[in-house]
């Protein structure tokens, strides 16, 4: 019995530096540059009526300003059917959605997608009436990104 509660205390504080490490962020390698996995999310999202606000290249700005960076380019859009839900709660949120997705080479040349979770989004602005608006939103985001990132 205490062994179990040993594990399960260990498991609990893991979870918690977990979610304190990833700063509210979900990452996911991608099997695809950055360019295409950018296309790909873009893609889907706009087959699910999702509204592409910009699409913004971080490498070209840094090129033009001469400084070198990898490839790292940013998508932002939104569904004003989910996160409209978010802002009658409290309107501070629209400082966090529109959504945004990253999509970044690292320094070993790996490519990784990158955007905010809507359960962070959500606690961050003390938004507790919207579990449903949640839940629809993350599962919706892991899927495309899914769908985005995979071969």
């Amino acid at each position: 019995m205490r062994r179990l509660f040993v594990v399960m205390i260990f498991f609990i504080f893991s979870a918690s530096a977990w979610a304190a490490d990833n700063k509210g962020l979900i990452t996911k390698q991608s099997a695809h540059s950055v360019k295409v996995t950018l296309d790909r999310l873009e893609n889907i999202l706009r087959k699910k009526g999702v509204t592409i606000v910009k699409r913004w290249s971080h490498d070209k700005g840094g090129k033009k300003a001469g400084i070198p960076l990898r490839a790292t380019e940013l998508l932002i859009f939104g569904n004003p059917k989910l996160g409209t839900h978010f802002f009658t709660s409290n309107q501070t949120a629209g400082i966090d959605l529109p959504m945004k997705a990253l999509a970044w080479e690292d320094k070993d040349g790996k490519i990784w997608l990158t955007y905010n979770d809507p359960q962070y989004i959500a606690d961050r602005h003390d938004i507790k009436d919207r579990a449903d608006i949640v839940k629809k939103m993350s599962e919706a985001l892991d899927n495309m990104t899914t769908a985005a990132t995979g071969k």
